[in-house]
Order: C-alpha cells, then structure tokens, then sequence
C-alpha cells in the first residue's frame, strides 16, 4: 500500500505537551528499516527505562538532563531542511504525550514516523509510519501491535531470531519485517540473518547504513 494512501493512527490527548526534553535534533538520511535512503530530520527525545545493555545512544536515558524545548521551536528547526519526514526517536518517545508535536509537524506538511519499544501504556499521536522495535528488556504493551507497520528486531544472539518470530503472528498481515544486526556483532551475526532471510522470505534485512555511510 502506498503511504500516502494509508489511513493514520491517531490517538488524542486532553492535555497536550508544550514542550518536549530534546537530546538532539538533526538532518540527515534515514538509515534502517522501510525508509532506508529516505531524507529525514530526526528528533531524539530524552528519557527511557529499558535499558538495552547494548544501547549506542545511553546518554538518552535520564530524561532530566536534556532541555525541555518548546514544540514550536522544534518544529521551526525541521522547517530549515528541504526535506519533510520527521522521525521521533530515542530514548523511548512514547514516554511522552506527543499528540501536539504530531499535528504541529503534519500542519507544516511532514510525514510523521517514530521508532519505538513499544513498552509504554498509549500511543500517542498521529503517525503515518510506526516502527516497532521490541527488546527483551521489557515487554511490549500489547496494543502497539495492530498499530505497528514495521518490525524491526535487533539481532544480538541466535536466540533472538526467536524472539523475532514470537510477534509476527500478533501483527497486521501488511506488517513489514526487519532483522538488523546488533552493530559490534555485525561480522557474526549478518551471515545467519542472510541464512535466515533466504529460509525465512517474509522477512528482510535492514543494515545500519549510516554507519557505513560514516554519517549522523
């Protein structure tokens, strides 16, 4: 289905959030998953309590060591760049009502997509592309799955081609799926998801091209 014909979630809030804590805010190409190559100014929201052990962005964690910044203003930062496909990530972004920043970006014409865990109570917010990369850290709340029109599943060990398996039978059928090695464990472990994907053809390989690309 093409996107621009895909229905939004959309999920309200009473009390939309003003601000937001923002760890960074940059321009650069998307470089995993379904819009890989893609043009996309990132916003990455402090604060997460997962705690992959493996995480290459911890500094993320505590969200209270990042500057709440005004919706406004993140809004008026994406507008500097050409391009118009926001994506909120982490951290963990759902932690935070996110209903006012959603509609601010698609009022200025972006195409709105998170990355998430899906561990948090609600979705909130109006998205056009809903990654949903669940860890073993701590499990999904189950409503992101009929929500999710992505999955992605970091590969860390052999065990974790499991655990990928495990929720593909509660997701929409149209669901992408996405095995991605874990960056330090790329020599070992992209050679068994390239076995996998050849026995396993639903699936796909998504590479951390901006690492190989040397770029943000």
């Amino acid at each position: 289905m093409l996107l621009e014909q895909k229905q939004q979630t959309i999920i309200t809030s009473t009390e939309p959030t003003a601000s937001l804590p923002v760890m960074e805010a940059f321009y650069t190409l998307q470089g995993e998953g379904a819009h890989t190559g893609r043009a996309a100014y990132f916003i990455r929201l402090g604060g997460c309590e997962v705690g992959c052990h493996w995480c290459d962005v911890k500094e993320s964690w505590d969200v209270n060591v990042h500057p709440k910044i005004p919706i406004d203003t993140i809004v008026d930062g994406a507008l500097q760049h050409p391009g118009r496909m926001a994506v909120i990530t982490g951290g963990e972004p759902l932690m935070h009502d996110l209903t006012r920043l959603t509609a601010t970006l698609q009022m200025a014409g972006f195409q709105t997509n998170i990355e998430t865990s899906g561990v948090c109570k609600a979705v909130t917010g109006s998205w056009d592309w809903i990654c949903f990369s669940p860890k073993k850290f701590k499990k999904p709340n189950p409503d992101i799955y009929r929500k999710a029109d992505e999955l992605k599943v970091i590969i860390y060990n052999q065990s974790d081609f499991a655990f990928a398996e495990s929720f593909v039978h509660e997701l929409r059928p149209n669901c992408k799926l996405f095995l991605q090695s874990e960056w330090s464990r790329s020599n070992e472990m992209l050679p068994l998801i390239v076995d996998y994907v050849k026995n396993n053809p639903q699936w796909q390989i998504s590479l951390q091209t901006h690492k190989y690309l040397d770029i943000p």
